[in-house]
């Protein structure tokens, strides 16, 4: 009998019969040895600018890529080429599937704030409604599973917007309010980054912006509601980090498991695994009488400083972590220990996007460069791929607690290959290891001052009565 844990053994478990068929294909697919096998299999090459979101339809048949270029590809990944291409009207940040249209209806968001409706017709016709034209960008939409008709939108100025195809206006569900300290809101409101629907629980949605906090809401609760401020039915933050003044608080990323966990990717920090014994509510939290809190999982190693970076899940149980980073590098860890596997150079500069393929072990990446690049196992095309050197976590994890730190220079970053493109060699990162600073990377005053934690809210003066209704209710 083969040793036990390998991919021989269980392959000798299923011949024997002791692991049913299912159970074999889930296993092998989680294995680590596919983790480690990862390579580079495919280069998307259609749009002019950089790819700004991606998305898999429900088979994994289809890819969706939209571009600073304004342009939305529909790409047959076994060909690796574009089914269909079409104008989107303007600036995309997020673009989704609607679930149960046969990937004929598309719904998009962009900084201009418009949301759009593009549906596919026979030959290829493309018939396009404008949803909605806001005052502020939208960043990300969230398509409720299951419904062919109604999606969420997370809007800068702090809106939730609930839209229904069938109807003609969306309606806004409430302004995400911002906090004085940990219970009691300031009167402002959080610009949003992110918004995802729960898998298991359609009517439940969480949203994260800037601040520190990821906001859990019911959608069935939220009419009941008197004040414009919607009241989430739980809250996450790390312990370190709740009523936080530092001016990089933030959330740029954020994912659902199968199983209702949380994944948040902090700006200028570390990534965090949230499940329900980490609610701040689940713990009665009080900021100035509570000393414990469970500490969530935590993956470090990526940079972190674009408004919105893609994190996600990875593995047919969600065994895996997949992130982007500042630094060019597609980072992969276990979940159950935050144990990094795998750095693979995906971009000249910065990875923004990460899709997993819901059937397969295949992973979609996007950055800064024109092409959206297909990871699979086998041998790879691009030698720039490796795997990650142990001894080079240590030393990075040694040198800073949070986040790398490192910057995306060569000379102060060990997973920055030198040269440009992927024609660079791949061993040359090796020769930096002993050129780690001490992590500390500097930003300018200036830019700080770019990114404001909380966008104030147009209808302030309006909002004294509902911020004391909401201080009284808590």
């Amino acid at each position: 009998m083969p040793a036990e844990g390998t991919r021989m053994a269980r392959l000798w478990e299923r011949e024997v019969g002791r692991l049913p068929p299912k159970r074999f294909a889930g296993a092998v697919r989680a294995s680590e040895e596919f983790v480690h096998s990862l390579g580079l299999q495919k280069r998307l090459q259609k749009h002019k600018r950089c790819v700004d979101t991606l998305c898999f339809n429900s088979s994994g048949s289809l890819l969706m890529s939209a571009s600073h270029d304004e342009t939305v590809a529909l790409w047959n990944l076994e060909e690796a080429v574009p089914r269909l291409m079409f104008q989107s009207g303007g600036d995309v940040s997020d673009a989704q599937f609607m679930p149960l249209s046969d990937d004929r209806s598309i719904v998009t968001c962009g900084a201009d704030g418009e949301v759009r409706h593009s549906r596919v017709r026979e030959g290829g016709r493309m018939f396009m409604d404008k949803l909605a034209d806001l005052r502020y960008a939208v960043n990300k939409l969230a398509v409720e599973p299951g419904s062919p008709h109604t999606f969420f939108s997370c809007v800068e100025d702090g809106s939730v917007l609930l839209f229904d195809l069938r109807g003609k206006y969306p309606r806004k569900l409430f302004k995400c309010g911002a906090v004085r300290r940990f219970g009691f809101l300031s009167g402002r409101t959080v610009i949003l980054r992110a918004i995802v629907v729960d898998p298991r629980n359609p009517s439940c949605f969480a949203v994260c912006g800037c601040d520190e906090y990821v906001r859990l809401y019911d959608a069935r609760k939220i009419s009941l509601e008197i004040s414009k401020f919607g009241v989430p039915i739980e809250q996450f933050c790390p312990r370190h980090l709740v009523s936080s003044d530092s001016k990089r608080d933030g959330i740029s990323g954020l994912a659902f498991s199968h199983t209702g966990e949380l994944l948040a990717s902090y700006s200028y920090e570390n990534i965090y695994l949230f499940s329900r014994e980490h609610g701040l509510y689940f713990n009665d939290f009080e900021e100035n009488y509570s000393k414990k809190l469970p500490v969530p999982q935590t993956f470090k190693g990526p940079e972190n400083m674009q408004p919105i970076k893609g994190v996600s899940f990875f593995g047919p149980n969600c065994d895996y972590v997949i992130s982007g980073s500042d630094c060019g590098h597609v980072f992969i860890w276990r979940k159950k220990d935050g144990q990094l596997l795998r750095a693979m150079q995906a971009d000249i500069r910065s990875v923004d996007c990460v899709e997993q393929h819901p059937t397969e072990i295949v992973i979609a990446s996007s950055g800064l460069e024109t092409d959206v690049k297909i990871w699979a196992p086998g041998d790879s095309e691009n030698p720039s791929t490796y795997n990650y050197d142990i001894s080079v976590v240590a030393v990075l994890l040694a040198n800073n607690d949070v986040g790398t730190g490192l910057g995306t220079s060569p000379d102060t970053n060990p997973f920055i290959i030198r040269g440009t493109g992927s024609d660079s060699d791949s061993s040359s990162y090796m020769d930096d290891v002993d050129m780690l600073s001490s992590g500390d990377d500097d930003v300018d005053d200036d830019e700080e001052d770019k990114e404001e934690e909380v966008g104030v809210d147009e209808d302030q003066k309006d909002d004294e009565d509902d911020m004391e209704h909401m201080n009284d209710d808590r």
